[in-house]
């Protein structure tokens, strides 16, 4: 495949130097993408900021049609879709079916938003006057979407950013541009079927560079960015220098509280879901599991076999439940952080090894740590992969400040059948998202996402939440 920017309702072609490679199969080429920059981002903005206008200041039923529809071709096409997803990331078949359909359902579910943008009539303190609070669209958008979830991510950014009126400009993830110029193809296809204003969406394809001119572009209005901490910090200080709106979704070292009382079956099945599924490369993912000593020892043993029986292969074999790491960078990362653990005192219980399969390919096998202190870079820096530690607790309230520990927030579970310890921690867990008895990872695209501390930043993504970071409130008094 050679892909293609979008700029304006046009593909827009260009040299293609970049390859996107099937890490299930590093032989094959999945698609070469082109070396977008300022002026690919310059031509971008300003079809996103002439189609403005007419869009946001047009029927809201136009957007709920053009949505719905979105995610009714998305639907119909999810078989092919799910395919390509599954090639060029890694997740195994039924992982990238299942993305692809949740993609649909966030186009879906914005196209009933896109009709509910309430708005309040108060009276006035001063008689002979009401006052009128609107929600109106803000701008141009820069979306800057990760690898991990290369379809849905962007959809729950754009389709409420279109939802509500404004327009987008999207730099999808470099390992993952295949899937995002399909998600692109079928926005615009509808678009066009729609006659909706051109440049209504765009996508620009690319190294770093495109995000960077993105961030700093004097007419993009705000910024909604997925990624690494570190990067994430200089979006944010980038937009707000220029007091342009920022949400940051900045990942997680995901605590699971494992305690005495817990069902052994039902938290090994838990644990195993949360670390190893998906290759661990959810930011949700429960990397980080704590368990009190009583039932430690039993946990790590059943938890360690239930590992090492996973098979780990091609993501379109039947057969496989554990797909490759997505690229060369995250795999060889993965296989770093096992060393850094084992170096400062960790137990490598099961895994650790890198994997010669049919194919040549970033294959690893599903690790368990054991042994490990919560001060260990293992429980504090997000690994990425398929790679879960284990901490021993004494007690229910050393599990809590163990899990409460670190820099991240974005979600925390626990598995007890007490109600008094259920109910305590989700009201002291210091995290977005709280599971009682489910894994980590796993989320529904209706409700609202994100974290704590150093995990998020601004505004919740996703479900009724979104309103708030794609409007913006307007008073307006009304005399006689």
């Amino acid at each position: 495949m050679k892909l293609t920017h979008f700029i304006g309702g046009q593909q827009v072609e260009a040299d293609t130097p970049f390859n996107s490679i099937n890490p299930s199969n590093t032989d094959e080429v999945i698609a070469s993408y082109p070396a977008g920059g300022k002026a690919e981002v310059d031509a971008a903005v300003a079809a996103a900021r002439a189609a403005f206008p007419a869009w946001s200041m047009g029927s809201p039923e136009l957007r709920s049609d053009l949505l719905d529809r979105v995610g009714n071709t998305i639907m119909a096409r999810a078989a092919e879709l799910g395919e390509l997803l599954s090639r060029e990331e890694g997740k195994t078949r039924p992982e990238g079916m299942g993305e692809v359909m949740r993609a649909a359902r966030i186009f879906k579910y914005f196209a009933g938003e896109a009709l509910r943008r309430h708005g309040q009539t108060l009276e006035s303190t001063r008689p002979g006057l009401d006052v009128e609070v609107w929600r109106e669209a803000v701008g141009v958008y820069g979306l800057i979407t990760p690898w991990n979830f290369p379809i849905a991510i962007p959809a729950w950014k754009s389709a409420p950013a279109l939802a509500f009126g404004n327009t987008v400009v999207l730099k999808p993830a470099n390992p993952t541009p295949a899937i995002a110029h399909a998600l692109a193809t079928i926005i615009h296809e509808v678009a066009a079927s729609l006659n909706a204003p051109a440049g209504i969406f765009n996508m620009v394809l690319g190294q770093g560079g495109v995000g960077s001119a993105i961030v700093d572009h004097p007419d993009v209005n705000g910024i909604s960015f997925t990624g690494s901490q570190g990067v994430g910090a200089k979006v944010g200080l980038a937009a707000m220098t220029r007091q342009a709106r920022v949400q940051l979704e900045m990942g997680g070292k995901n605590p699971l509280v494992v305690l005495d009382d817990a069902d052994l079956e039902r938290a090994v099945a838990i644990a195993l879901d949360g670390g190893f599924f998906q290759t661990g490369q959810r930011c949700t993912a429960s990397s980080k599991v704590i368990v009190q000593d009583g039932i430690h020892d039993r946990f790590v043993e059943a938890l360690a076999a239930r590992a090492k029986a996973l098979k780990v292969g091609s993501a379109l074999d039947p057969s496989t439940q554990v797909g490759p790491a997505s690229s060369d960078t995250q795999f060889e990362q993965n296989l770093r952080y096992v060393d850094i653990a084992t170096s400062e005192g960790g137990r490598l219980v099961t895994g650790g090894d890198r994997l010669s399969l049919d194919t040549p390919g970033y294959y690893m096998s599903p690790t368990l740590i054991a042994d490990t202190n919560p001060d260990m870079r293992i429980n504090n820096e997000e690994v990425f992969g398929p790679v879960v530690s284990t901490v021993r607790a004494k007690s229910y309230e050393e599990a809590l400040e163990l899990a409460n520990r670190g820099n991240f927030g974005l979600s925390a579970g626990i598995v007890t059948t007490s109600q008094k310890y259920a109910r305590h921690f989700k009201k002291n867990i210091r995290a977005g998202m709280v599971m009682i008895n489910q894994p980590t990872a796993g989320v529904d695209y209706h409700v609202p996402f994100g974290g704590s501390r150093g995990s998020s930043y601004g505004a919740r993504e996703q479900g009724f939440a979104a309103v708030e970071y794609y409007t913006q409130m307007k008073t307006v008094y009304v005399g006689d």
